[in-house]
C-alpha cells in the first residue's frame, strides 16, 4: 500500500478510538447521574425500577444473539472470498510452474538429446554430403528454436512471490478466523454472565458482569477498526487493481507481457506470438528435413535407423510441448485439463481471485463490522443496567433487614431458626425457676391440656404443610389457635402445668 492509503486506514483506527472514548464518556456521565440523582424510595416504585432492569436485560440478550449470528454469517463470508483468492493464487502458481518446466524441458531435449542423435548421425552419413548439410540445417533450426524460447520471460520469481503471497494471505486467514470464533464464543459467555447476575441478584456475577461488559467494549471497538481499515483497504484495491499490478511489475516480466494478461481482449496480440510462430515454423522443417533422411537414407545406412527414429520421436514430442505452451500462455486459456491462463477473462484466475476477495470478502468485513456496533451496543446496555440491578439488590437487603426477626412467617428467621437448636430456648423458656408472676400467668384451660387438640392440630399440620411444624414459644393465653407443639415441648408443658396446679392446692386461697 502507499503511504497515502496507510495514512487514510491509521485515520480509521483513530476514527474508532474516538468512538470508543464518546462511548466511555456516555456511560461515565450516565452512572455518575444515576449516582447522584435522588431518587423515591417508596415500595411503590420498586416494581417500575424491577421491569426496567428486566427490559434492558433482554434487550442487551437480543441485541447479543443477533450481533453473534451476524457475526458467524460475516466470518463464514470472508473465509470463503480469501480461500477462493487463494484458489487462484495457487492455480496461477501451478500454471506458471507449468509453463516454466515445458520450456527447460524442450531446452533441455533440444541441447542434450538432439545434439547427441545429430552427432551420431554425421559420422553414420559422413559419406553423403547432401545428408550431412541436411543434418547441419537441423542442427541451425534446433538452436534457432533455443534461442527462441530462452527469450520466454521467466516465471519463477513470480512464481515465488505468489507462493510466499498465498502463504502469508492463508496464515493470516486462519489466526483471524480463530480470533473471531473465540471472540464470538467470548461475546456469549459475557451475555450468559450477565443474565446469571441479573437472575440470581449476585453482587459478584453483577461486578464480573460490569468487567466483562467493559472488556467486551473495548474488544468490539477494537475490532470495529481493524474491519473498517481492512474493508477499506480492500475496497481501494479492488477499484482498481490493474493499476495497483502494474506498479508491483518485477523487472524479468516487461509491462507489455503484464498488460496482455491484465487487459486480454481479441484485439491485443499476444507477446509471445512471435516465438511461438518461429518455434512451430522451426519445429515443422525439422520433421520434414528428418522424414526425407528417413525415407531416402535409412535403405543405404541401416544403422542410422536407431538416431533417425530417436530424432523424429523428439521432434513428436516436442510439438505436444509446443501445443501445451501456447495454450497455457494464451491469456483466453480455460482452466482444468492441465491447461489454464495465468490472468485470463471470466474464466481465469485473475477474475476469480477479484471476485472471492472483492465480493464475499468485502461483503463479509462488512457485516463482522456490523456485529462489532450491535455488539458494542449490546454491551453498553449491559453496563447500564448492572447499576440499577445493584440498587434493586441493595433495597431488597434493606427490607430484609427492616423485618423482625421474631416473626415466624420472616424467610431470613426460618434461615437463622434452621440453623439453631430449639430446644436450649424451649427449656430457658419453660424453666421453673422463673417468677412466680410469670407461673401465676400461665392458665392454660382444660381443654387445651388434652392431647385431642394438639393431635388433631398436628395432624392437619402434616395434611396441609407436608411435614408438622413445631414452634418454640407457646402461645397460652392470648386467643390464637393452638399451636404444633413439638413432643418434648408438650411433655415439659404438662409437667410444668401438674406442678402449679399441686403448688396451688398447698396454698388456698
Amino acid at each position: 500500500l502507499s503511504p497515502l492509503s496507510s495514512q487514510s486506514l491509521l485515520f480509521l483506527g483513530l476514527v474508532a478510538a474516538v468512538c470508543l472514548g464518546l462511548n466511555l464518556l456516555f456511560l461515565t456521565v450516565y452512572l455518575i447521574c444515576l449516582c447522584c440523582c435522588k431518587r423515591d424510595q417508596d415500595p411503590e416504585t420498586k416494581r417500575p425500577h424491577s421491569c426496567c432492569v428486566t427490559w434492558m436485560a433482554v434487550t442487551a440478550g437480543l441485541i447479543c444473539c443477533a450481533a453473534v449470528g451476524i457475526g458467524f454469517y460475516g466470518n463464514s463470508e470472508t473465509n470463503d472470498g480469501v480461500f477462493q483468492l487463494l484458489y487462484a493464487l495457487d492455480h496461477a502458481n501451478q500454471t506458471l510452474t507449468a509453463i516454466d518446466s515445458l520450456v527447460a524441458s524442450t531446452t533441455l531435449q533440444m541441447q542434450g538429446e538432439l545434439e547427441q542423435h545429430l552427432a551420431q548421425l554425421n559420422e553414420l552419413l559422413a559419406s553423403r554430403g547432401d545428408y550431412v548439410q541436411t543434418l547441419k540445417f537441423t542442427q541451425q533450426l534446433a538452436s534457432s528454436i533455443i534461442l527462441q524460447l530462452q527469450g520466454l520471460p521467466a516465471w519463477r520469481g513470480v512464481s515465488a512471490d505468489l507462493t510466499e503471497l498465498s502463504g502469508q494471505v492463508a496464515y493470516v486467514e486462519y489466526y483471524r478466523w480463530l480470533a473471531y470464533l473465540l471472540f464470538f464464543i467470548l461475546v456469549l459467555t459475557a451475555c450468559l454472565l450477565a443474565c446469571l447476575g441479573l437472575a440470581k441478584h449476585s453482587r459478584c456475577l453483577l461486578v464480573m458482569m460490569l468487567c466483562c461488559g467493559l472488556l467486551m467494549l473495548v474488544l468490539s471497538w477494537a475490532s470495529m477498526a481493524v474491519d473498517t481499515a481492512a474493508a477499506v483497504g480492500t475496497s481501494d484495491f479492488c477499484v482498481a487493481p490493474d493499476k495497483f499490478i502494474m506498479n508491483q511489475t518485477d523487472d524479468e516480466i516487461s509491462a507489455e507481457v503484464v498488460h496482455y494478461y491484465l487487459y486480454c481482449d481479441q484485439s491485443l496480440s499476444s507477446p509471445f506470438q512471435q516465438t511461438l510462430t518461429v518455434f512451430q515454423r522451426s519445429l515443422t522443417t525439422m520433421q520434414i528435413q528428418i522424414q526425407g533422411l528417413i525415407q531416402y537414407a535409412l535403405p543405404l545406412f541401416p544403422t542410422a535407423e536407431k538416431d533417425l527414429l530417436g530424432v523424429q520421436q523428439l521432434l513428436n514430442s516436442s510439438e505436444t510441448r509446443l501445443h501445451q505452451l501456447t495454450a497455457l500462455l494464451d491469456c483466453r486459456g480455460h482452466k482444468g485439463g492441465g491447461g489454464g491462463s495465468f490472468l485470463g477473462t471470466s474464466s481465469g484466475d485473475y477474475l476469480d481471485g477479484l471476485i472471492g476477495i472483492c465480493y464475499d470478502g468485502v461483503e463479509g468485513l462488512l457485516y463482522l463490522g456490523l456485529f462489532s456496533l450491535l455488539a458494542a451496543a449490546a454491551f453498553s446496555t449491559v453496563i447500564c443496567a448492572a447499576p440499577r440491578a445493584w440498587k434493586q439488590l441493595q433495597g431488597r437487603e434493606r427490607d430484609y433487614d427492616d423485618m423482625d426477626e421474631e416473626d415466624p412467617f420472616n424467610p431470613q428467621a426460618r434461615r437463622i431458626a434452621a440453623h439453631r437448636p430449639a430446644r436450649g430456648q424451649l427449656r430457658s423458656f419453660c424453666s421453673y425457676s422463673s417468677s412466680l408472676g410469670s407461673q401465676s400467668s400461665l392458665h392454660p384451660p382444660a381443654q387445651t391440656v388434652s392431647n385431642a387438640p394438639v393431635s388433631e392440630y398436628m395432624n392437619q399440620a402434616v395434611l396441609f404443610g407436608g411435614n408438622p411444624r413445631y414452634e418454640n414459644v407457646p402461645l397460652i393465653g392470648r386467643g390464637s389457635p393452638p399451636p404444633t407443639y413439638s413432643p418434648s415441648m408438650r411433655a415439659t408443658y404438662l409437667a410444668v402445668t401438674d406442678e402449679h396446679i399441686r403448688h396451688r392446692g398447698d396454698f388456698p386461697a
